[in-house]
């Protein structure tokens, strides 16, 4: 059996430095200059970890290097490299392993990487190859991506081992990255893949808020805003529900970034991790993040300047968690979900949390640590 295996090196790398991407040469030279890391070889191993019970009955196709053979020899697999995208960089790279892995008859491609990786992937190989994505990007909105690294290396183990498993069409969506960091949310559907399905493994596809909820939202940004307290920091996460925070404060909002506030006063617009913790040392600060619609995330995807360090220092005791009641029923009793990337952190999470839900309503949620 085959395996293809792409990973794209730099996914990721301008989440938790607020870049909000790293779609073009400039913004990656600039994730860099602030100290971003490479995110998904990490997230790429911890899905291919999943398969070492069968390593010696698949080959792993992959890219050279970083690009996934780093990772397939470190774990012992059996490698074949696709030599003809030496040189290659980006979505080239991508686009042309992608499309040589049909050549090479893989079984399932299994990529590491973000929305516009998807489109890549998309853009090579159409419905011509089952594939699945290993979530590593700061743009996650596409179904074609498992919940998280290890889900994603859960599912391909089952599809290797014979389990019946449904091939659904999911979509490949993808967000204007300018517009994006301009504080507009301008998404396209750019068309359907081939996935192996399992519920409680692959995402849902990310939707917004649903009608008639202004009220509740108006009633939990008032609550929040009478009770913060004195000298400490509040760490406001992204999207329209805590907009409405800012809205109550009458300050700017970053609809699509981290804003810091203390006092009831702006002290950062746009914060990056490194802002956040140096802003927090010393000091008592508080985290207030809503619920991404229909997938459940609270943390580890669109806010991932507030990481698992952030977190740690911070204190689970000090984050307020806030959704409308429509919102959480979009779940359809799913838990909600944290993926910082630190395993100890995500753990801490495994159980209840309270989410304020309207200006006097208060509800019990399930929470896990992927």
């Amino acid at each position: 059996m085959k395996l293809g295996f792409i990973i794209n090196p730099i996914a990721g790398m301008g989440g938790k430095v607020g870049l909000k991407g790293t779609d073009g040469e400039e913004v990656l030279k600039k994730a860099i200059e602030l100290g971003a890391k490479p995110e998904s070889p990490i997230k790429g191993k911890k899905a291919l970890e999943l398969l070492l019970p069968i390593r010696d009955s698949i080959r792993v196709v992959t890219c050279p290097g970083e690009m996934g053979e780093d990772v397939a020899r470190e774990l012992g697999f059996n490698v074949e490299v696709l030599e003809d995208i030496k040189g290659l960089k980006g979505p080239e790279a991508t686009e042309k392993a992608a499309e040589e892995m049909i050549n090479r008859k893989v079984d399932l491609l299994l990529f590491a990487g973000g929305d516009g990786t998807a489109r890549n992937v998309y853009n090579a190989v159409g419905d011509r190859l089952t594939v699945l994505g290993i979530p590593a990007g700061v743009k996650i909105h596409s179904g074609v991506f498992a919940n998280h690294p290890r889900s994603a290396g859960e599912i391909t183990l089952k599809y290797f081992q014979g389990n019946e498993l449904d091939i659904k069409e999911m979509e490949v969506m993808d967000i204007d990255e300018e517009a994006f960091r301009q504080g507009s949310v301008v998404a396209k559907l750019y068309g359907y893949m081939k996935v192996p399905f399992e519920p409680d493994l692959v995402q849902d596809q990310k939707f917004g808020g649903m009608q008639g909820e202004e009220s509740a939202l108006c009633g939990i940004a008032e609550k929040i805003v009478e009770t913060m307290e004195l000298d400490t920091v509040y760490i406001i996460g992204s999207g329209t529900t805590t907009r409405y925070i800012m809205d109550e404060l009458g300050l700017d909002n970053t609809l699509l970034g981290i804003d810091l506030v203390k006092d009831k006063k702006l002290i950062k617009a746009d914060a990056n991790e490194r802002d956040i913790l140096d802003i927090i040392e010393g000091q008592k600060a508080k985290i207030i993040v809503t619920v991404i619609g229909g997938q459940g995330y609270i943390f580890g995807r669109g806010n991932q300047q507030i990481s698992g360090e952030v977190i740690k220092r911070v204190g689970k005791e000090h984050i307020q968690v806030i959704a409308t009641k429509q919102k959480l029923m979009s779940l359809k009793d799913k838990p909600l979900l944290v993926d910082t990337g630190d395993d100890e952190v995500n753990s801490m999470f495994n159980g209840y949390i309270r989410v304020r839900t309207n200006y006097d309503e208060e509800v019990i949620h399930k929470v896990k640590g992927l």
